[in-house]
Protein backbone atom coordinates (compact mmCIF):
# COMPACT_ATOMS: atom_id res chain seq x y z
CA UNK A 1 0.00 0.00 0.00
CA UNK A 2 1.23 3.40 -1.56
CA UNK A 3 0.48 6.34 1.02
CA UNK A 4 0.61 10.20 -0.07
CA UNK A 5 -0.27 12.74 1.69
CA UNK A 6 -1.00 16.24 -0.31
CA UNK A 7 -1.34 19.44 1.31
CA UNK A 8 -1.89 22.89 -0.52
CA UNK A 9 -1.62 26.89 -0.07
CA UNK A 10 -0.05 27.34 3.02
CA UNK A 11 0.52 30.99 2.01
CA UNK A 12 3.37 31.70 4.42
CA UNK A 13 3.09 35.29 4.82
CA UNK A 14 5.25 36.37 8.45
CA UNK A 15 1.97 36.28 10.39
CA UNK A 16 1.71 33.64 13.32
CA UNK A 17 -1.59 32.14 11.86
CA UNK A 18 -0.12 30.91 8.65
CA UNK A 19 2.65 29.28 10.71
CA UNK A 20 0.81 27.85 13.56
CA UNK A 21 -1.48 25.96 10.36
CA UNK A 22 1.31 25.02 8.49
CA UNK A 23 3.59 23.22 11.34
CA UNK A 24 0.37 21.94 12.81
CA UNK A 25 -0.50 20.03 9.52
CA UNK A 26 3.04 18.77 8.99
CA UNK A 27 3.28 17.85 12.87
CA UNK A 28 0.07 15.45 12.49
CA UNK A 29 2.27 13.81 9.51
CA UNK A 30 5.34 13.90 11.33
CA UNK A 31 3.68 11.44 14.42
CA UNK A 32 1.94 9.04 12.15
CA UNK A 33 2.76 5.31 13.01
CA UNK A 34 3.53 4.95 9.03
CA UNK A 35 5.88 5.95 6.69
CA UNK A 36 4.45 7.94 3.51
CA UNK A 37 5.95 7.34 0.13
CA UNK A 38 5.56 11.43 0.08
CA UNK A 39 4.48 14.41 1.14
CA UNK A 40 3.47 16.54 -1.83
CA UNK A 41 2.87 20.54 -1.70
CA UNK A 42 1.18 21.56 -4.15
CA UNK A 43 1.70 25.70 -4.46
CA UNK A 44 0.85 29.47 -2.96
CA UNK A 45 4.32 28.30 -0.47
CA UNK A 46 4.48 32.02 -0.03
CA UNK A 47 1.75 34.89 -0.12
CA UNK A 48 3.95 37.83 -1.57
CA UNK A 49 6.80 35.26 -2.69
CA UNK A 50 9.27 37.37 -0.66
CA UNK A 51 12.81 35.79 0.79
CA UNK A 52 11.53 36.05 4.04
CA UNK A 53 8.68 34.01 3.55
CA UNK A 54 10.57 31.59 2.02
CA UNK A 55 12.72 31.22 4.55
CA UNK A 56 10.11 30.71 6.88
CA UNK A 57 8.71 28.32 4.44
CA UNK A 58 11.93 25.91 4.39
CA UNK A 59 12.02 25.88 8.03
CA UNK A 60 8.22 24.89 8.29
CA UNK A 61 8.52 22.41 5.35
CA UNK A 62 10.18 19.66 7.08
CA UNK A 63 9.67 15.72 7.07
CA UNK A 64 10.84 12.76 7.97
CA UNK A 65 9.19 11.46 4.70
CA UNK A 66 10.63 12.30 0.76
CA UNK A 67 8.78 16.16 0.57
CA UNK A 68 8.02 18.18 -2.38
CA UNK A 69 7.01 21.05 -3.52
CA UNK A 70 5.67 23.13 -6.41
CA UNK A 71 5.13 27.08 -7.23
CA UNK A 72 1.68 28.20 -7.05
CA UNK A 73 0.09 32.01 -8.45
CA UNK A 74 1.81 33.65 -5.36
CA UNK A 75 4.82 32.25 -5.74
CA UNK A 76 8.15 33.45 -7.76
CA UNK A 77 10.01 31.07 -9.57
CA UNK A 78 13.11 32.63 -9.22
CA UNK A 79 12.61 33.12 -5.61
CA UNK A 80 11.08 29.93 -4.65
CA UNK A 81 14.28 28.36 -6.14
CA UNK A 82 16.60 30.24 -4.19
CA UNK A 83 14.27 29.84 -1.19
CA UNK A 84 13.47 26.48 -1.54
CA UNK A 85 15.64 24.39 -3.85
CA UNK A 86 18.88 25.80 -3.30
CA UNK A 87 20.62 22.86 -4.44
CA UNK A 88 19.40 23.40 -7.50
CA UNK A 89 21.71 24.81 -10.11
CA UNK A 90 19.75 27.84 -10.92
CA UNK A 91 21.18 28.58 -14.64
CA UNK A 92 17.40 29.13 -16.03
CA UNK A 93 16.16 30.84 -12.24
CA UNK A 94 12.90 31.82 -14.52
CA UNK A 95 12.34 28.45 -16.04
CA UNK A 96 9.42 25.66 -14.92
CA UNK A 97 10.09 24.23 -11.46
CA UNK A 98 9.74 20.66 -12.91
CA UNK A 99 10.57 17.76 -10.75
CA UNK A 100 10.03 13.99 -10.66
CA UNK A 101 10.36 11.47 -7.54
CA UNK A 102 10.21 7.59 -8.70
CA UNK A 103 9.28 5.68 -5.89
CA UNK A 104 9.01 1.87 -5.50
CA UNK A 105 5.64 1.12 -7.49
CA UNK A 106 4.65 4.61 -8.37
CA UNK A 107 6.23 7.88 -9.75
CA UNK A 108 4.78 11.25 -9.08
CA UNK A 109 5.45 14.22 -11.49
CA UNK A 110 5.10 17.33 -9.89
CA UNK A 111 4.78 20.37 -12.63
CA UNK A 112 4.67 23.97 -12.68
CA UNK A 113 1.65 25.47 -13.67
CA UNK A 114 2.30 28.94 -12.51
CA UNK A 115 1.93 31.81 -15.06
CA UNK A 116 5.04 34.71 -14.00
CA UNK A 117 3.48 37.78 -12.98
CA UNK A 118 0.06 36.67 -13.76
CA UNK A 119 -2.97 34.31 -11.24
CA UNK A 120 -4.13 31.77 -13.57
CA UNK A 121 -2.42 28.91 -14.70
CA UNK A 122 -0.77 26.91 -17.73
CA UNK A 123 1.59 24.16 -18.40
CA UNK A 124 4.24 25.44 -21.10
CA UNK A 125 5.36 23.71 -23.82
CA UNK A 126 8.55 22.85 -21.91
CA UNK A 127 6.77 21.49 -18.88
CA UNK A 128 4.41 19.12 -21.40
CA UNK A 129 7.43 17.91 -23.41
CA UNK A 130 9.02 17.11 -19.57
CA UNK A 131 5.97 15.40 -18.69
CA UNK A 132 5.57 13.46 -21.62
CA UNK A 133 9.47 12.04 -21.51
CA UNK A 134 8.71 11.65 -17.69
CA UNK A 135 5.63 8.71 -18.61
CA UNK A 136 7.10 8.06 -21.87
CA UNK A 137 10.13 6.88 -19.20
CA UNK A 138 8.23 4.91 -16.95
CA UNK A 139 7.43 1.80 -17.59
CA UNK A 140 3.38 0.90 -18.35
CA UNK A 141 2.91 -0.89 -15.32
CA UNK A 142 3.62 1.49 -12.77
CA UNK A 143 1.60 4.08 -12.09
CA UNK A 144 2.20 7.96 -12.52
CA UNK A 145 0.22 10.72 -10.51
CA UNK A 146 0.96 14.41 -12.07
CA UNK A 147 0.28 17.00 -9.75
CA UNK A 148 0.37 20.49 -10.23
CA UNK A 149 -1.08 23.88 -8.15
CA UNK A 150 -3.77 24.67 -11.09
CA UNK A 151 -6.78 22.73 -11.21
CA UNK A 152 -7.21 22.02 -15.24
CA UNK A 153 -11.36 22.40 -14.85
CA UNK A 154 -13.52 24.63 -13.45
CA UNK A 155 -14.64 23.27 -9.72
CA UNK A 156 -18.03 25.94 -9.36
CA UNK A 157 -15.97 27.64 -7.15
CA UNK A 158 -16.42 31.40 -9.56
CA UNK A 159 -13.81 33.50 -7.60
CA UNK A 160 -10.71 30.32 -8.19
CA UNK A 161 -12.21 28.90 -11.54
CA UNK A 162 -11.36 32.13 -13.38
CA UNK A 163 -7.82 31.59 -12.76
CA UNK A 164 -7.80 28.19 -12.86
CA UNK A 165 -5.45 25.76 -15.16
CA UNK A 166 -5.89 27.06 -19.15
CA UNK A 167 -4.56 25.24 -22.27
CA UNK A 168 -5.75 21.96 -20.63
CA UNK A 169 -6.13 20.33 -24.70
CA UNK A 170 -2.60 19.34 -24.72
CA UNK A 171 -2.47 17.78 -21.00
CA UNK A 172 -5.22 15.76 -22.23
CA UNK A 173 -3.63 14.62 -25.45
CA UNK A 174 -0.67 13.35 -23.06
CA UNK A 175 -2.56 11.22 -21.18
CA UNK A 176 -4.73 10.28 -24.02
CA UNK A 177 -1.32 8.69 -25.21
CA UNK A 178 -0.37 7.51 -21.69
CA UNK A 179 -2.83 5.04 -20.09
CA UNK A 180 -0.73 4.84 -17.30
CA UNK A 181 -1.27 7.76 -15.98
CA UNK A 182 -3.55 7.16 -13.09
CA UNK A 183 -4.73 10.81 -11.63
CA UNK A 184 -4.00 14.18 -11.53
CA UNK A 185 -3.44 16.40 -8.29
CA UNK A 186 -3.87 19.91 -7.82
CA UNK A 187 -4.21 22.50 -5.12
CA UNK A 188 -5.28 25.98 -5.44
CA UNK A 189 -9.29 25.89 -4.37
CA UNK A 190 -8.94 25.95 -0.97
CA UNK A 191 -11.54 23.32 -1.07
CA UNK A 192 -11.20 19.58 -0.60
CA UNK A 193 -13.03 18.43 -4.18
CA UNK A 194 -12.89 15.32 -6.50
CA UNK A 195 -13.99 15.39 -10.07
CA UNK A 196 -12.54 14.10 -13.45
CA UNK A 197 -10.58 15.36 -15.99
CA UNK A 198 -9.23 13.55 -19.33
CA UNK A 199 -10.85 10.31 -17.65
CA UNK A 200 -8.80 10.41 -14.83
CA UNK A 201 -9.37 11.49 -11.30
CA UNK A 202 -8.47 15.29 -10.56
CA UNK A 203 -7.94 15.06 -6.87
CA UNK A 204 -7.97 18.32 -4.93
CA UNK A 205 -6.42 18.88 -1.91
CA UNK A 206 -8.17 21.82 0.90
CA UNK A 207 -5.98 24.60 1.66
CA UNK A 208 -4.01 24.91 4.61
CA UNK A 209 -4.45 28.67 5.36
CA UNK A 210 -7.87 28.68 4.82
CA UNK A 211 -11.26 27.64 3.02
CA UNK A 212 -12.85 29.16 0.03
CA UNK A 213 -16.96 29.25 0.23
CA UNK A 214 -18.91 27.67 -2.26
CA UNK A 215 -21.54 29.78 -3.88
CA UNK A 216 -24.04 28.29 -2.02
CA UNK A 217 -22.83 28.22 1.08
CA UNK A 218 -24.25 31.64 2.43
CA UNK A 219 -21.13 33.81 2.10
CA UNK A 220 -21.24 37.07 3.96
CA UNK A 221 -21.21 40.18 3.00
CA UNK A 222 -17.93 41.35 4.44
CA UNK A 223 -15.84 38.40 3.46
CA UNK A 224 -17.54 36.38 0.40
CA UNK A 225 -14.78 34.23 -0.34
CA UNK A 226 -12.78 33.23 2.52
CA UNK A 227 -13.15 31.37 5.07
CA UNK A 228 -10.71 31.54 8.13
CA UNK A 229 -12.72 29.42 11.00
CA UNK A 230 -12.73 26.01 9.35
CA UNK A 231 -9.41 23.99 10.59
CA UNK A 232 -6.54 23.48 8.33
CA UNK A 233 -6.78 20.02 6.26
CA UNK A 234 -5.13 17.67 3.95
CA UNK A 235 -5.66 14.64 1.78
CA UNK A 236 -4.03 11.16 2.00
CA UNK A 237 -4.15 9.42 -2.12
CA UNK A 238 -3.77 5.57 -1.11
CA UNK A 239 -2.55 3.49 -4.05
CA UNK A 240 -3.59 -0.06 -3.67
CA UNK A 241 -2.33 -3.49 -4.75
CA UNK A 242 -4.58 -3.79 -7.23
CA UNK A 243 -3.90 -0.34 -8.85
CA UNK A 244 -7.12 1.37 -7.33
CA UNK A 245 -6.25 5.20 -6.18
CA UNK A 246 -8.38 5.61 -2.82
CA UNK A 247 -8.40 9.36 -1.28
CA UNK A 248 -9.23 10.23 2.40
CA UNK A 249 -9.11 13.88 3.56
CA UNK A 250 -8.23 14.70 7.21
CA UNK A 251 -8.36 18.07 8.95
CA UNK A 252 -5.61 18.84 11.75
CA UNK A 253 -6.02 20.59 15.05
CA UNK A 254 -4.06 23.62 15.65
Amino acid sequence: MIVIAHVSDVHIDGEQRSADRTRAVLRHLEELPYDLAAVLVTGDIADHATPDEYAAARELLTSRHPLLVCPGNHDDRAAFRKGLLPEETAVRPHAPVNQVLRGEGFVIALCDSSVPGEHQGLLEDETIEWLDGVLAGTPHDVPVLVAFHHPPVPLHTPYVDEIRQFGEERLAALADRHPHLTAFLAGHAHTAAATTFAGRPLLVAPGVVSAIRLPWENPSPENPHVHLDLPPALAFHVLGEDGRLTTHYRTVTV
